[in-house]
Formats: structure tokens, sequence, C-alpha cells
């Protein structure tokens, strides 16, 4: 139930930032709802196809209709959303939070190994946003410099470790969330990052 429930949050949330997007286009209807869905089950199909599962949403359409939900709340309330700080990178935020565990808990639920899990984790929690932005036309969060797939990294390894050494899913799951979720708030707030490559000419 708790990983069902991080599973909807994550579609549901990243359906939000995508709407805001297609707000922010000007776009009609279609447009929402094709970017809604898109950035909503984007990451967990990539997952599901890696890991060689059915894909969650052909098993379950209620995802897709959480999409459409959404698709239909943003339509309304874009301009509500708008007025908030930073609502797009928030939302995101949470949505890499939960869905960095998610992927990892689903690798370890199939039986792949901590490494796999880990990337399934990264991948989940990053891969609709880049669709999201690269179809948009605007640069993804993954080429800025502040934090994010490391955000999601933290997360999936944190959920991992956690895991195996048999602390309860609720309790790694939360910790694993909140400290994804700790990481990014940071970089939106305080502009985080990591020390970026630089060449031996620039040193």
């Amino acid at each position: 139930m708790l990983f069902q429930i991080l599973d909807y949050l994550g579609v549901a949330v990243f359906a939000v930032t995508g709407g805001i997007v297609a707000s922010r286009k000007q776009l009609d209807f279609i447009a929402f709802l094709f970017f809604a869905t898109l950035t909503g089950i984007g990451g967990g199909t990539l997952r599901d196809l890696l890991l060689g599962v059915p894909v969650f949403w052909v098993v379950n359409e209620t995802y897709v209709l959480v999409c459409l939900i959404v698709s239909v709340f943003v339509w309304f309330f874009a301009h509500w959303l708008e007025r908030l700080s930073k609502p797009l990178r928030w939302v995101d935020a949470v949505g890499v939070a939960a869905y960095s565990v998610m992927g990892a808990a689903k690798a370890l639920s199939v039986g792949d190994t901590i490494l796999v899990a880990i990337l399934m984790g990264v991948s989940t929690a990053t891969f609709g946003g880049i669709l999201r932005d690269t179809i948009a036309g605007e640069p993804p969060s993954i080429v800025k410099p502040e934090i994010y797939v490391s955000a999601a990294f933290a997360g999936a390894s944190c959920f991992v470790l956690l895991a195996q050494f048999d602390v309860p899913n609720a309790l790694a799951a939360g910790f694993a969330a909140l400290l994804a979720l700790g990481l990014r708030g940071g970089a939106i707030l305080y502009g985080w990052k990591l020390p970026g490559y630089r060449s031996n000419a620039e040193r």
C-alpha cells in the first residue's frame, strides 16, 4: 500500500509539472493532457521496460486517469499555482523524492541487484522531467549545475541501503524520500550544487 501511494503520488505531481509547462506555453487542453501524461508516466515506463516487467499504466489504467484529472485541475487552476513561489520546481522536487524511492523499491521487488535498484530509482525520478523539458524546448534540469540527479541518487541509495538492514519499508521509504526532497529543496532555495568538472587549463 505504501509503494502504491508513492507511485500514484509520483505520477500525479509529475503530471502537475507537465500541466504547468503546457499552461506557460498557452497550449490547448489536449496538449495539457499530453504533457501531463508524458511527464507523469515517462519515468515509470522507462523503469518497467528496463526491468522487463509489465508497464504499470498498461496493467492499471488508473494512472492514466490520474493524469487526466490532473490535466483538468491545472487547466482551471494554473494561474493560482503560478502565484506560489517556484511552483514547477517544488512540485518536481516532490516527484523526484517519491519516484527515486519507488523506482528503487520496484527493482528490489523483482530481485534485481543493489546497483540496478539505485539506477532504476534515478531514472524513474528524472526521465519524465527530461522528456517534458526537451519536448517543451526548455533546458532540462539535469544539465543545470544545481543538485537534481544527485538528489534522486541520494534518495534511491538511502532506501536501498536501509532495505539491506531490514529497516521497515515505511520508515526506509519515508526517510529516503525526505532526504531526496531536502537536497532538492536546498538546491531550489539556496542554489546547492556539487563541484563541477574543470579542465587542467582552468585550475
